[in-house]
């Protein structure tokens, strides 16, 4: 039996990260992945497919020139699921070579098995074959997917199909139902409108996207409204049903939708069943989330972590990294400094969305005085040229010390714009700084003045 100072279940973002972060620092590393190829969900079905079909979409739909030529304008007129594969299978393939790159440069080793503990420093694998073997280890890293398939709703693949199916269509729809009003959901919803396929977004909640400011998420709907995309809101489905010529989907106030295509997207559960954790002392909960430390990582037992989806919200790529990081570095006694108070999420919808720091409704909620400013895209020169006719950048300050306590963006670049506000944030500047400083011209980013003056003409008059 082998013994590894670290072996990682899993090779998505947080596991890759924590390998290749271990491994620079002289550890004997050993990653297993059930999937085909190294990379998990983010690579394969997930991040970077869904960030890839956007971009493709945006592409050959001639989304973003439409503000020029209007809603009718195409750069390709009949565009199939072909065109979005070509693009999405180089993409992959590079991000795989990438990734076994990276693990050969650093001397990680990888497997391809299910993974299951024996006990606190055991772990058996089982390869496809039916071959069996035994690795020791002195630390362990858990960094398992998160699908979620509940019994209720009739998976087959063909007519309605989880966020990691979808990409297996071989033709468009023709109409599209998309449950859940999560991050996941409302990608693919946006994505597909942009392809002009007639979209009903359906969330038992009654709003999207709860972590977000409410003025962003209101401007957001009243975009997709405004281009088709039906909302059903406040309800729940009572039951799906696959019939010969589509998906019936009945909700809980009585309402039917009956469309083409069917997409499951409403929350996550952890993929522990396999992993045998009742024999280590660790008991996830009735998703499937593993509880952990929230500043190490560690689970309940000190020397086996956790990071990624399976340990819930935020459920980021970006973040998860991150955690993967720290998680390496506190398993091997590398002190690392508190991490930043705040990150940035991004929403890789039509049109983006992306938020750091607090939003209006928490400051309120606390008590502290504020004052908002605001700059719509369509103010810009760089948004003329780019024939951007919506979105807009919020920045919200203390009245008390000036200082930058969130930054809100909707609309085309906003995962990139978003950058500016995290770092001010961070670093602890004011509404001063955007007033005070120079920003290239033209480009989007000049909202970040446009708005810091909003807000400093109110502040000042107070």
């Amino acid at each position: 039996m082998q013994d590894y100072d670290l072996i990682v279940i899993g090779s998505g973002p947080s596991g890759r990260r924590a390998a290749v972060q271990a491994a620079k620092l002289g550890k004997n590393v050993l990653v297993v992945d059930k999937g085909r190829q190294l990379g998990g969900v983010s690579v394969h079905t997930g991040t970077i497919p869904s960030k890839t079909l956007r971009e493709t979409v945006l592409n050959l739909s001639g989304w973003r020139e439409r503000g020029f030529y209007g809603r009718g304008y195409r750069v390709k007129q009949d565009i199939v699921m072909a065109d979005l594969v070509a693009r999405l299978r180089k993409t992959l393939d590079h991000e795989v070579e990438v990734l076994q790159h990276q693990f050969m440069r650093n001397a990680v080793r990888s497997q391809k098995a299910m993974a299951r503990f024996t006990d606190t420093n055991r772990i058996a694998l089982t390869t496809e074959d039916g071959v069996n073997s035994e690795v020791g280890f002195a630390n362990a890293l858990i960094s398992v997917g998160t699908p979620h398939r509940p019994d209720n709703i009739p998976f087959d693949r063909t007519r309605v199909l989880d966020s990691d199916e979808v990409l297996e269509l071989e033709t468009l729809p023709r109409t599209l139902t998309v449950i859940g009003g999560g991050v996941i959901g409302v990608e693919y919803a946006t994505i597909f409108s942009a392809l002009d396929v007639p979209v009903t977004l359906i969330e038992s909640r009654q709003s999207i996207l709860d972590f977000v400011d409410r003025e962003l998420v209101d401007d957001f709907m009243h975009q997709l409204r405004d281009r088709g995309v039906v909302l059903r809101l406040g309800a729940a489905v009572k039951e799906v049903k696959v019939l010969p010529n589509g998906v019936e989907t009945l909700l809980a106030d009585g309402r039917v939708v009956r469309t083409d295509i069917l997409l499951y997207a409403a929350g996550r559960t952890g993929n522990v069943g396999s992993l045998g954790l009742e024999a280590i002392g660790i008991k996830p909960d009735s998703r499937g989330r593993i509880p952990v430390d929230p500043q190490t990582f560690q689970t309940a037992v000190p020397h086996i972590y956790a990071t990624g989806d399976v340990i819930g919200f935020p459920s980021l790529a970006s973040t998860s990294m991150e955690q993967g990081r720290v998680a390496a570095c506190h398993a091997f006694g590398v002190a690392l400094p508190p991490p930043p108070q705040t990150f940035p999420y991004g929403i890789y919808a039509v049109p983006e969305i992306s938020t750091v720091g607090e939003s209006e409704e928490e400051v309120r909620k606390r008590g502290e005085a504020y004052e908002c400013g605001v700059a719509r895209f369509r103010e810009t020169s760089r948004g003329h040229i780019m024939g951007v006719d919506s979105g807009f950048l919020k920045l919200i300050f203390s009245l008390e010390t000036r200082r930058l306590l969130g930054a809100h963006i909707v609309g085309e670049g906003a995962t990139e714009l978003i950058h500016i506000g995290q770092a001010v944030i961070n670093l602890g500047g004011t509404v001063d700084f955007f007033v005070n400083n120079t920003f290239n011209y033209p480009t989007l980013a000049e909202a970040y003045k446009i708005a810091g003056l909003d807000a400093w003409n109110r502040m000042a008059r107070l």
